[in-house]
């Protein structure tokens, strides 16, 4: 799929979403750049961000084995870098990889040198950063049952019935990565989404540096909408496609979105969502992106597609 010349492309997001973007990306680019949440505080990351007050490296971790090389190396060494430990001792739920690169942050005091060495271990075809310099946290006013309540952390708020009336980052207006700003202003398209909505896509908008970034860069940006919009729980919880793009807006008036790509199965209604997203400046796109066998998973082959039909054109 990869054409003569490729695009320079910047993904941000977290967990399995990202993971399925870069999947799909990595079809079509070698120059692609992970920005990567650090605010995990849930299982073996907030373990060792707990215990070493280190930044959180399983959503890395994930970003780094979904740029793997497609060959028996890399695939090996990206089972083993996904593989966690069973029983009840004390690595029990930990995963090998968050491991190696919590060493390796130790060994070299530098997280991006350390990512970029688990990197040519796997023969990664892109790049992995972190969105900031320092671990975050999450924080979230969540509405339920008519009560206002604050939660604090991403896997709580993740979690926490209700509808996320507001967010923030603790703390507050954190400094990014400089490398992460380049990626972002050296792209010629910037992917968003999807993912958790608050607690993995939006963050990355309360970054100052980064949101200055994103309003600035000459890319196209595309935000890539969930398919997994379920009304009666989560982070979502009462929000439609049309009120996700609000939100966004909401959050970050003076960023420009340039697409929206969204799967035929979450919009109800097509007029509403098009205004949507003529109102943050973009194109809608409709197209079937979701797995066929796997409900509420984006497919990384239909994803690509779609992709480089963007790309192609533009």
């Amino acid at each position: 799929m990869r054409g003569t010349t490729q695009p320079t492309v910047a993904a941000l997001g977290g967990g399995h979403g990202l993971a399925v973007t870069l999947r799909a990306l990595r079809l079509l680019t070698d120059d692609v750049t992970a920005i990567v949440t650090v605010a995990d505080n849930g299982g073996s990351s907030g373990r060792l961000r707990s215990e070493f007050g280190v930044l959180p490296p399983g959503d890395l971790r994930m970003a780094l084995a979904a740029l793997c090389d497609d060959t028996e190396w890399g695939h090996t060494w990206r089972d083993v870098m996904q593989h966690r430990f069973s029983g009840s001792g004390p690595l029990a739920g930990h995963a090998l990889g968050n491991l190696l690169i919590v060493s390796l942050w130790e060994l070299y005091d530098d997280p991006v040198a350390g990512l970029e060495l688990v990197g040519r271990l796997l023969g990664a075809r892109g790049r992995v950063l972190p969105m900031a310099s320092v671990p975050l946290d999450v924080e979230a006013d969540v509405v339920h049952g008519g009560t206002v309540r604050r939660v604090v952390g991403q896997a709580q708020v993740a979690t926490a019935p209700g509808q996320v009336q507001s967010f923030r980052l603790v703390p507050d207006q954190p400094p990014a990565y400089p490398e992460s700003v380049a990626a972002i202003r050296a792209a010629d398209w910037v992917v968003l989404g999807p993912g958790s909505w608050y607690t993995s896509v939006m963050t990355h908008l309360l970054v100052p540096d980064l949101k200055d970034a994103l309003r600035a860069t000459r890319a196209k940006r595309v935000l890539v909408l969930n398919l997994n919009l379920d009304p009666t729980h989560g982070e979502t919880e009462g929000l439609n496609a049309p009120e996700l793009v609000e939100s966004f807006r909401g959050y970050a008036p003076d960023v420009r979105l340039d697409v929206v790509i969204a799967d035929p199965s979450v919009i109800t209604d097509e007029a509403l969502l098009r205004k949507a997203a003529a109102a943050v400046g973009a194109d809608l796109l409709v197209t079937p992106v979701s797995a066929r066998l796997a409900p509420g998973h984006h497919d990384p082959l239909r994803l690509a597609a779609a992709f480089q039909d963007l790309f192609a054109g533009r």
